[in-house]
Formats: C-alpha cells, sequence, structure tokens
C-alpha cells in the first residue's frame, strides 16, 4: 500500500522539475521596452472618437420644421406627439454598419403608460463579422464635397490626375495620433444644415417677421439657406426714435455670425446704404463707412431703418464664410405713429454665380424656361446655362422689321402659349444663301439653346435633368430655300405626389420651316422694288396625360404615352 500510494506521488514530483523555473528579478527590466511598444500600438489601434453623433441622425426626419409620424427621433416632435405614435418607423439608428463598433441609438414606445411615452437608449453596438473597419483615418472620406466639374479649362489637370487605371487617393499625411486627430471638442463643431437658424455670438440672426398679427417680431431666426422676404408694422415714436434699438443699424449688425455653430465669428459688413426721403424719393449713398444712427433733427427722425437686406455667402460644406447687409434709411415725421419694415435674407455659395430659378423644383406658371448649351470642347455631353439661361423668341416691334429687331428676344415663359412675327423686305438682286443664314439667325438667335431644364431648379451639372431639343426642318424641293417660321413645343407633365405635383419638361421640338424663295419676272414686268416675307414664331405648350399609381398607400403621378394640348394664350398683348 505504501509503493502504490508512492508511485504518483514521484510522478507529481517529476513534472514540477519540468517546469521552467520563474523569472529571476533582475529580467524584469528587459521587458519594459516591449510593454511600452504594446501600450503604444494599443493606443494607436485603440478607435478615434465617433465623427457621427448618431443621436443627432434621424433617417425618417422628412418634414422641415414639422414632426413626422411613428418618428421617433425626430426632434420637431414633442411628448404630446410621442403619445400618439403607434410605433416607431426607424427603431434604430446607427452610423456605418462596416465599423468594428459604433454607438446606436434605440428607440422604443412605452404603451403601457398613460399617456405613451417615446424611450431612447444609446448602447454599444458590436460588428460580428471578422471583416469590418477599425478606424476610420482617412479624412476626406468623412464628408461630401461637391465634385470639381470638368471644363475645357481644367480638363487636362483632371485628367493627369485621375486618367491614369490607378491614382492615389491617400491625404497628405497620416497622422496616428487619434488624440491629436480628434481634440475634445471636434465633435461638438458642426457645420450648418438646411433650416438650421443661422446663429451668432449671443442668439441667433434675426429677421424680424408678422407672427399673429402684422406687427414685427424679433423672435424669428433667420433659417441657413432658406431665403426670406418680410414685411411687418412697427410701433415708432418720433421723440424717442433714438432709444428703439429697431431702428438703428446697430441692431443688426452689431453681433457677429458664427462661421460653423460653435466657433469662428464672421463680422456683418455693409454693403449699402440707402437714403429715402418723405417724399419716396431714394438716393444710394457713396460711402458705407461711417454709421448712420437715428436721431431727432427738426422734428423728424432720420436714419432710421426701413428696409434690411442680408446676402450670406457659404461654402459647399455648410460654412459661413461672408455676411453682408444693405440697408434702407428714411425719415419719420412727427405724425407717424407706424411704419412698415421690410426684411430680406438670401444665401450664395462661394465660387459660384447666382442663377435664377423658375420654381423649386417644379416649374412655376409665368416664370421663363431655363436652357443652355453644350460648350464646344467639353468632354461629355452635359448642359451647360447659357448666358440668359432661358429659352427665348424675337421680340416684336412697333415697326414689324426683322432686321431691326435681330438683337432683341422675348423670354419663352412656362404655361403660356405665345406668338411673335415680324416682316422682312427684300430686293430682287439678293442672294440666296445669306439671306437663309440672316433669317436662321433672326428665328433662331444668336445662340440657340440645346437643352431644356426639365425642372424649375435643374443644376448644370446635373445631367439627367436637362432635356435635350429635338431639331426639326420642313422644306420644300427647291434650288432656293429660305426660312419662314419657327415653331417650339413644349411637352410637360404632373410628376411626383397627387399632394404636390410638380411640372415637368418631358419633351422640346423645334421646328424650322422653309419656302420657296420667289423669283422676280423682271425680264417680262419690269423689276420690282421690293418683296415681302413674314416670319413667324409660335410657342404652343403640351401637357402630357398623367396616369395615377399608388405605392404602398402614397399615390404618385407617372406620365404616360398620350398627350393633350393646354395653355393659355397672351392675346392682346406685344411681346
Amino acid at each position: 500500500m505504501a509503493a502504490a500510494a508512492a508511485g504518483p506521488g514521484d510522478f507529481f514530483i517529476f513534472l514540477l522539475l519540468l517546469l521552467p523555473p520563474p523569472p529571476l528579478r533582475a529580467e524584469q527590466p528587459a521587458a519594459e521596452p516591449a510593454d511600452i511598444l504594446d501600450a503604444a500600438q494599443a493606443r494607436v489601434r485603440s478607435p478615434p472618437a465617433p465623427v457621427t453623433d448618431v443621436a443627432g441622425l434621424c433617417v425618417c426626419d422628412l418634414l422641415v420644421a414639422q414632426c413626422d409620424v411613428n418618428c421617433c427621433c425626430d426632434r420637431d416632435c414633442s411628448a404630446e406627439d410621442f403619445s400618439l405614435f403607434t410605433t416607431c418607423s426607424v427603431p434604430v439608428v446607427t452610423g456605418d454598419s462596416q465599423l468594428c463598433s459604433q454607438k446606436a441609438a434605440v428607440y422604443s414606445l412605452d404603451v403601457e403608460a398613460n399617456p405613451p411615452e417615446r424611450i431612447f437608449k444609446l448602447i454599444d453596438q458590436v460588428n460580428p463579422s471578422i471583416f469590418c473597419i477599425h478606424a476610420t483615418n482617412y479624412e476626406q472620406a468623412l464628408s461630401l464635397k461637391s465634385p470639381e466639374i470638368p471644363t475645357p479649362e481644367n480638363f487636362d489637370q483632371l485628367l493627369d490626375k485621375f486618367g491614369g487605371a490607378t491614382f492615389s487617393a491617400e491625404p497628405d499625411s497620416w497622422n496616428l495620433d487619434t488624440d491629436a486627430e480628434n481634440p475634445p471638442d471636434a465633435n461638438e463643431t458642426s457645420r450648418y444644415e438646411f433650416g438650421v437658424p443661422v446663429q451668432t455670438e449671443d442668439a441667433f440672426l434675426r429677421l424680424p417677421s408678422p407672427v399673429v398679427s402684422s406687427w414685427c417680431s424679433d423672435a424669428n431666426p433667420a433659417g441657413f439657406l432658406v431665403n426670406q422676404a418680410t414685411k411687418c408694422i412697427r410701433s415708432v415714436s418720433v421723440e424717442k426714435c433714438d432709444s428703439i434699438q429697431a431702428l438703428s443699424m446697430l441692431f443688426y449688425i452689431n453681433s457677429s455670425i458664427l462661421a460653423v455653430k460653435s466657433v469662428f465669428q464672421v463680422n456683418i459688413s455693409v454693403q449699402s446704404i440707402v437714403v429715402q426721403s418723405l417724399n419716396g424719393m431714394r438716393t444710394l449713398l457713396s460711402s458705407t463707412d461711417v454709421l448712420r444712427l437715428p436721431k431727432v433733427l427738426d422734428g423728424l427722425c432720420i436714419n432710421a431703418v426701413l428696409g434690411v437686406n442680408y446676402h450670406i455667402t457659404h461654402t459647399d460644406t455648410g460654412e459661413i464664410t461672408e455676411a453682408a447687409a444693405a440697408f434702407v434709411l428714411g425719415a419719420i415725421s412727427k405724425e407717424t405713429l407706424s411704419i412698415e419694415q421690410s426684411f430680406e435674407i438670401s444665401f450664395t455659395q462661394e465660387n459660384t454665380e447666382p442663377v435664377p430659378l423658375s420654381g423649386n423644383p417644379g416649374y412655376v406658371v409665368g416664370l421663363p424656361v431655363r436652357a443652355g448649351f453644350q460648350p464646344q470642347g467639353y468632354p461629355f455631353p452635359a448642359a451647360f446655362l447659357n448666358k440668359h439661361s432661358q429659352l427665348t423668341i424675337l421680340h416684336s416691334t412697333s415697326t414689324q422689321d426683322c432686321l431691326a429687331a435681330q438683337g432683341a428676344r422675348a423670354p419663352v415663359l412656362f404655361g403660356y402659349n405665345m406668338i411673335s412675327g415680324c416682316k422682312l423686305r427684300i430686293t430682287a438682286a439678293t442672294e440666296c444663301q445669306p439671306l437663309a443664314q440672316t433669317l436662321l439667325d433672326v428665328l433662331k438667335g444668336q445662340s440657340f439653346p440645346e437643352y431644356v431644364a426639365s425642372f424649375g431648379n435643374s443644376q448644370a451639372q446635373d445631367v439627367l435633368d436637362w432635356v435635350p431639343i429635338t431639331q426639326l426642318l420642313i422644306s420644300e424641293q427647291s434650288s432656293c430655300q429660305i426660312p419662314v417660321s419657327l415653331g417650339i413645343e413644349v411637352k410637360w407633365t404632373k410628376y411626383g405626389s397627387l399632394v404636390n405635383p410638380q411640372a415637368r419638361i418631358v419633351n422640346v421640338t423645334a421646328t424650322i420651316t422653309s419656302t420657296t424663295l420667289k423669283q422676280s419676272q423682271a425680264t417680262k414686268l419690269g423689276p420690282p422694288l421690293t418683296s415681302s416675307y413674314p416670319l413667324t414664331f409660335s410657342i404652343p405648350l403640351s401637357k402630357s396625360i398623367v396616369c395615377p399609381v399608388t405605392v404602398m398607400g402614397h399615390h404618385f403621378l407617372l406620365s404616360c404615352t398620350y398627350w393633350a394640348k393646354i395653355g393659355r394664350e397672351r392675346k392682346g398683348e406685344t411681346l
């Protein structure tokens, strides 16, 4: 029994002897560099601070300044709105689904509460896939930047950069120090979005407007990219005009605008000052360096603000770069108890020229049809706006002389049938080919467009939003043909939802009709002095028949293949 018990004990001792001895204390410092390297690598591998706040994302928020039904992440919804919800249409909101680890906003409804309440949780979500993105260190991919549009001037440069089989998308510098790359307040700095109030150093940019009645309210904020024009009534007193803030220029420019929310201030400069007299006559001042403050002079309150026009310049990423204000100052008599003030604000993207729109998005009846052409040498089939951005016809004159009115053009207005004309007197010695080219220039203008915008707000870089103009030629069999008529047919349809359909142009056809130049019978009857040829222009508008379609409970309009004439003729008017 003793020998049997000793066997396992001997075996246990033998195993202990095979184990390596514990490391000596003197060898511990040799491992410190490896520990430091591991710590440094762990710090580099640690994910950077998220660039997207999922709590601020809401993919179902479609209405501006209104609550969307069953959209639990809509910030415009109040507790009363949430109590009427039946479910959350978007229960989970995340950022990039390819990240290995990220925050997720979870929304739900507590139907047992009285009234029902919305529940919001912010949790850590882990991607189970082994192929995931650990860190997003490519800064240029974190924001959407408008691509550079190819032009004849920069085409060679873009071709050298992107024309090869491969090109580098690597940023100028790779910074693995995530602490330096993401400062503590980096996530708090965000660009402006559409409709967000333009912030100043003390509150927001004021755009006075009438609220309940016609009286001015200074609590109306100016929304980013929201062009507005308001008029309201303000109570005044001549004796106290120098103490009424709303009558002073300083009230509208003394607060600097924040270029991006929370940082970087942009001062509001004075663009122009117009002085209006009591009889309504206006004078533009040559200098804007000196502010004209309201004061009482000879029983009048002079330099009172009657109108302010803000102009904001911004980048394509939502950063405000410039702000200017144009003022209209006037005089107020003692008998005046109230005045009408007008306010306007407009936004323009830097390095771009403002283009007049004819609707947003659909065309508005009575506004010009926007047109463009394809410039020579442009490498891609894209439409660019012409000089006037409009489709035009000849402007009729009292003399009805085609050559005298050759340069005068009238815009084609959407929704109106239009007709114009003129007469051309020629002699028997007139040559055919130069005459035909002259008449063609009179009919079409110097640069007849090749494309028409399908919507009133179509941008030049959106190629699919431009409809090519189909040109047809109707002529007779003759040795000398001269064009005498130009007919432009614009076909449009109602597009989008039945609740708010939008006018969209789907086809444009320009038809030129030619006739035979009548030869003179001068050899038999004697030469006639002149011959007269009438030139006509017509713009009929056609509306396509639309087919209502229902998709998932929503009603939409789609164009069909049949056409019906429609439009209002402008009778009794000279173009």
